[in-house]
């Protein structure tokens, strides 16, 4: 436990000594695009070095809508758009958003932010703060998988249901987190849950299993949690039988 005690810890106060304005991307975009996006964003920077002409602009808002134009080619606009400083460039990513071409859409939501934070740092003395997660998220909180394991490979009860809803709906929104969606599977309970920045996530998933445990010591005292995505039925198996050796999955 100590391990994950000391990555939670370090992850919530990499935030708390942040200054400036963040940046949460909401969309779940997969964090090899994400890199990938920001490596060829920085390679177009280095290659444009002059402003987009009205001209230029009209040209690529209309190829972008173009149903013709390659995906390569439209991920080539959405990063010229992105990095142009403009307002009629990110008014037109905002249009575009509305209705993507699925084969871009990840590289238009990641458009859309860089080009939110250019725009604010160009008219703000503030920091601007770009936080990146496979989960995303939305406003100042983090979207987190988490799961949660049965002890014993016992399934749960219809009175361990109850007691799981209903401590988890009390803790989570005390803490100002809002939960999306919990599934209470035989053996494992899987949670997808909006977490505040600087909020303290174990401590939080600690008192909700304890608080659980009053009514029957049922739940494992230890979880699997990332915000890099969320895991299958078969990731969750391999996981539990590699690190819940009392506990095996259920459905």
């Amino acid at each position: 436990m100590k391990e994950k005690d000391d990555v939670l810890s370090k992850f919530r106060n990499s935030f708390s000594q942040m200054d400036g304005r963040f940046h949460i991307l909401e969309q779940k975009v997969p964090v090899e695009v994400q890199m990938e996006y920001f490596k060829y964003s920085e390679r177009i920077k280095r290659e444009r070095t002059e402003e987009l002409t009205d001209i230029e602009l009209d040209t690529f808002i209309s190829e972008l809508n173009d149903e013709l134009t390659s995906a390569e080619y439209k991920c080539y606009i959405l990063t010229c758009l992105a990095i142009s400083r403009q307002i009629r460039s990110f008014r037109a990513l905002e249009e575009y958003l509305s209705h993507p071409s699925e084969d871009v859409a990840d590289w238009a939501s990641l458009a859309l932010m860089e080009s939110r934070i250019t725009i604010e740092a160009e008219f703000s003395d503030e920091k601007q703060v770009y936080i990146s997660t496979g989960l995303g998220g939305k406003g100042n909180k983090l979207r987190f998988y988490v799961m949660l394991p049965s002890k014993g490979k016992l399934p749960f009860s219809d009175l361990h249901k109850t007691i799981i809803e209903r401590e988890f709906q009390y803790y989570m929104s005390k803490d100002n987190s809002e939960i999306e969606r919990l599934t209470i599977n035989d053996v494992y309970v899987e949670l997808v849950v909006l977490i505040p920045v600087q909020a303290n996530i174990k401590t939080t998933l600690d008192n909700i299993i304890n608080e659980c445990n009053l009514y029957g010591d049922f739940l494992y005292d230890r979880f699997t949690i990332t915000n890099v995505k969320e895991l299958s039925n078969e990731e969750v198996q391999d996981i539990l039988e590699k690190n819940y050796g009392d506990t095996e999955a259920g459905n």
